[in-house]
């Protein structure tokens, strides 16, 4: 790991800065290269670590001596952090947790994302996606102009989670409104506007859940939420009323948002690059190799956190304990020592395992149903519209951690 003294170009202070500014957030990838120019994993300072390498983060997120952000090291890191409630809440489920708990906690949602259960679910994604066509071919009619995002990359994932959940139909655009509102909070503490809209969403989606909790105790359904809740009230020590709060806001955001990102960039890059958009229509086997890039490529969660419990090493480094890691998992998917020629979208490149869903004990639970649904949704999105066309650039969201689209004007007429 080489000292932040020693490379040319702009200095480390500068290229980490650059992140929070409206042109990192935008795009973020010069100032990662910025950052590799000083090493793949690198001081910012004493006890903060930054890491961009492909194999260094690998290892990090695989080292069960380095931990993600708990309510214990938050107490250190943040004081204050407890008077809000979106904080709150992420920190009572299984994304913020470490084992015991996170063991525990993941346990009890895995069964519902088990390779058998995400297979049974490809029916019911492809209905729900045909639908969402149908809808845009009526919003589009007459060449008016319809966004991609808004209308399909957002809806289809929250409207999966949503049956899988157990939330009605009807209330399926709130809460995609309300868990990109509170999904912010993710971000950290970097705008308190932000955080307090946050907090007001997850103050109105606890009472919501509290109530279709109770639903569910007096009507029980074939659902996530039921069976939760009866998890819950059978033994609160295996899952206690927070732990269930934050269990079903992490499913929720991270079984919509990251998925909505993935589809979103699916579809851009397809229209960039119009041979793609081609293969997707009649190449049934290219799909997943598609999605796999795009993970590599544009991953929606572009950063992620450890800290050391303990003294490690990072490829023969040493880590004592108590460092803070940022491990930036959308720079180390451009590590060229691991990718070739990595600022190409490639999707037939061969070995293409990114690091999109992590690695290690806290690998992304949904990681297959989210590729399933991009893999679904993709092909059928330009089998049904092979003129689908940009009316405008796409717009990024004004966010870093988690990034992608916010809104991208089309048109569906051949």
């Amino acid at each position: 790991m080489r000292p932040h003294t020693t490379a040319a170009g702009p200095s480390l202070k500068d290229a980490w800065g650059g992140l929070a500014t409206a042109a990192g957030r935008q795009d973020p990838y010069p100032f990662y290269e910025a950052i590799r120019a000083h090493g793949e994993a690198t001081w910012l300072k004493p006890g903060r670590l930054v890491v961009v390498g492909y194999e260094e983060c690998d290892r990090a997120l695989r080292d069960s001596r380095l931990h993600v952000q708990d309510a214990a090291s938050y107490d250190e890191s943040a004081p204050g952090w407890r008077e809000h409630s979106s904080l709150r809440a992420f920190t009572s489920s299984m994304l913020y947790s470490n084992p015991p708990d996170h063991t525990r906690l993941r346990a009890v949602a895995g069964f519902a994302f088990t390779p058998p259960r995400i297979r049974e679910l490809r029916s019911v994604i492809e209905d729900m996606t045909d639908r969402l066509l149908d809808r845009m071919a009526g919003l589009g009619a007459g060449g008016s102009s319809v966004d991609v995002i808004a209308e399909f990359a957002s809806r289809l994932p929250v409207a999966v989670i949503s049956a899988m959940l157990g939330f009605p139909e009807e209330d399926q655009v709130w809460f995609r409104d309300m868990a990109s509102t509170v999904a912010v909070s993710t971000d950290g503490f970097g705008d308190p506007a932000a955080l307090e809209r946050a907090d007001r969403a997850m103050d109105e989606m606890t009472a919501y859940f509290t109530e279709l909790v109770d639903r569910r105790r007096r009507d029980p359904r074939d659902d996530l939420v039921t069976l939760l809740t009866e998890t819950h009230d059978g033994d609160p020590r295996r899952l206690g009323r927070d732990e269930l709060m934050g269990t079903l806001m992490v499913l929720l955001t991270a079984g919509f948002e990251t998925t909505s990102f993935l589809i979103g960039h699916g579809a851009m890059l397809a229209m960039e690059q119009r041979t793609f958009a081609e293969r997707l229509r009649l190449e049934p086997d290219f799909a997943s190799r598609y999605v796999e890039e795009i993970l590599r490529f544009e991953p929606p969660v572009h950063v992620t956190s450890r800290w050391a419990a303990a003294d490690t090493e990072l490829l023969g480094a040493p880590v004592p304990a108590g460092t803070r890691l940022t491990l930036i998992l959308a720079a180390a998917n451009r590590d060229a020592r691991r990718f070739a020629d990595p600022a190409r979208f490639d999707p037939d490149r061969p070995d293409n395992r990114p690091l999109s869903f992590g690695a290690g004990g806290h690998f992304c639970l949904g990681a297959p149903l989210a590729r399933l649904e991009a893999a679904i949704a993709l092909p059928r999105l330009f089998a049904r519209f092979p003129g689908l066309a940009a009316t405008e650039p796409p717009v990024y969201r004004d966010r870093w951690v988690v990034r992608g689209l916010d809104t991208f004007p089309v048109t569906v007429a051949a």
